[in-house]
């Protein structure tokens, strides 16, 4: 059984709920294909067969609950738990990315990781609690984002109900290329604040001494 035949079977047996389940887990982290497990249900309610208002609620709850999980695992858990998840050098790299996007652009950075950049959302979550965000600026954030993040795969599944399997492969490779972009957008932006601050303490170790007396 393939991976859009296992969702479809898990959907139809036990909609909203599994739905639910999908978004609260994959905000923690795990790989679960919850983007996939939207544009089903918004397929299913096209059809008929489930509810589009109890879809899109169970959607936004269950990824709006994990990231508040998330958020508050990093803030109780703080850098003992982040360096515990940066062990394993693929985590260290999607963390460290995580933590750009947050130290440059705040609550900014949580917003845009709930859809725009989707795969660094749980990691943004863990940051954004171990590193001090405040969490009505975290939690505004992202409520705001997720409604984004539902709607547009339940409404893409409501729309494309035929071809869902073409749909989620395409927003696949647009959310990579969003995500490799943002990576690249980070790394110059680091680059360019190292290169400034070098060139500030070359500058000012070339100034000439001042003569008092």
């Amino acid at each position: 059984m393939t991976l859009t035949e296992t969702v479809f079977a898990l959907v139809a047996a036990w909609g909203p709920l599994v739905i639910f389940a999908s978004a609260f887990l994959s905000c923690l982290a795990l790989p679960i294909p919850t983007s996939l497990m939207m544009l089903t249900g918004g397929a299913f309610a096209a059809a008929g067969d489930l509810s589009l208002w109890q879809v899109v609620a169970a959607a936004w709850i269950g990824a709006v609950l994990g990231d508040q999980a998330g958020f508050l695992i990093g803030r109780f858990g703080g850098t003992p738990v982040v360096d515990r998840l940066a062990r394993a050098p693929a985590r260290a790299a999607v963390l460290a990315r995580a933590r750009a996007l947050v130290d440059k652009r705040g609550p900014v950075g949580v917003f845009l990781s709930t859809w725009a950049v989707a795969p660094l959302g749980p990691w943004v979550n863990f940051i954004a609690g171990a590193t001090g965000l405040g969490w009505l600026r975290f939690t505004l954030a992202d409520v705001t984002g997720e409604v984004i993040w539902v709607a547009l795969y339940t409404g893409l599944g409501q729309v494309f109900a035929s071809n869902i399997t073409v749909v989620a492969d395409a927003m696949s490779d647009i959310v990579g290329l969003v995500v490799a972009l943002v990576v690249a957008l980070a790394a110059a932006l680091w680059i360019r604040a190292m290169l400034r601050a070098q060139k500030a303490r070359n500058s000012s170790a070339k100034a000439p001494a001042r003569v008092t007396g």
